[in-house]
């Protein structure tokens, strides 16, 4: 198992299909599909962890950068904090 998948991309694929079977689970078991991102991301850097990579072609920098935006709060894009919705003008920018 580990060296059929490790020899064409270098790991990537195998650590690809056992976060997409963890994050699938968890989606189903709880029937909350952002339970199942995060435990995708989850699954991700435990795998990070324990091989000490994911494979080749950027593939860690773009699989680091999901878990820490999938619960940030941003709250100058909605309503909890301000009365003004998502589409407000952002003056900053300009």
């Amino acid at each position: 198992y580990p060296a059929a998948m490790e020899a064409h991309f270098g790991g990537s694929q195998r650590a690809t299909v056992a976060a997409a079977a963890t994050g699938i689970g968890v989606a189903m078991a709880t029937a909350n599909a952002n339970a199942g991102v995060n435990a995708w991301y989850l699954s991700m850097l435990q795998h990070r962890e324990r091989m000490g990579r994911l494979g080749f072609y950027g593939y860690d920098l773009q699989d680091m950068c999901g878990a820490s935006n999938s619960l940030s709060y941003r709250s100058d894009e909605g309503l909890p904090h301000e009365l003004r919705g998502p589409n407000y003008p952002n003056y900053a920018m300009n």
